[in-house]
């Protein structure tokens, strides 16, 4: 299922798309947990800035 993902996002409006991945050390015990999200290519740096 993941290929016809990619694959969707490689044509026609889809390329202005990006995956982004954030991670976040837990303050609780120390873990690291990961967050994958699909943004807007304009919007990656507001994804990023946000807590």
């Amino acid at each position: 299922m993941a290929k016809k993902v990619v694959a969707t996002l490689k044509t026609g409006s889809g390329k202005d798309f990006v995956k982004v991945i954030k991670f976040s050390k837990s303050e609780k015990n120390g873990a690291y947990s990961f967050k994958e999200s699909i943004v807007h290519h304009d919007h990656v740096k507001d994804y990023f800035s946000k807590k």
